[in-house]
């Protein structure tokens, strides 16, 4: 015969098979923490990379030499649809990080101070028809010593010995 002792083991029943379920999902939970801190970690390494990239094309190959990147600088290289800088940067980008195969895009910037006294930014390379601006891009910038104004450049560009910022926005397509 059946009394009301059976129900109550029933709900009892139930009631420990919740908890269990309740205690499982929170320990599975709390063991696979996912930090914001990690998320950065690509985005900090493909900084670095540029940053490098950057300063080896600014160095010298000798004492008292100009530098590749004022090279391309003075040549004006970029403007009017060249790609020599961008290349040669991205070109660079995958020597260092040692896969040929990796997709690396890139858009290369150029500051500097007009004959007004006002700052002007141009770009440097052709626009990159994948860049939408959606893309996790990196900034990464170089100021680039002119001695004198290059032959190419801009007309508003000052021609006294000045600093101007090449800017590059790289991701990864």
């Amino acid at each position: 015969m059946v009394n009301n002792a059976g129900q109550l083991y029933t709900m009892e029943g139930v009631a420990a098979g919740l908890i269990m379920l309740l205690t499982a999902y929170i320990v599975v939970s709390t063991t696979s923490i996912y930090t914001t801190g990690d998320t950065h970690i690509p985005d900090m390494q493909l900084e670095q990379l540029g940053s490098d990239v950057l300063a080896m094309m600014d160095t010298p190959d000798i004492d008292g030499g100009t530098s590749e990147l004022v090279g391309f600088v003075k040549k004006g290289t970029g403007i009017g649809g060249g790609n020599d800088l961008q290349d040669e940067f991205l070109a660079n980008c995958k020597m260092r990080s040692g896969d040929p195969d990796d997709n690396l895009r890139a858009q290369v910037y150029l500051s500097y101070r007009t004959l007004g006294g006002s700052v002007n930014t141009t770009l440097l390379s052709s626009p990159d028809p994948w860049f939408t601006g959606r893309e996790n891009t990196v900034r990464v910038t170089r100021w680039v010593q002119l001695s004198q104004q290059p032959g190419d450049m801009p007309g508003d560009m000052r021609t006294d010995p000045q600093a101007v910022l090449v800017e590059v926005l790289l991701w990864r397509a």
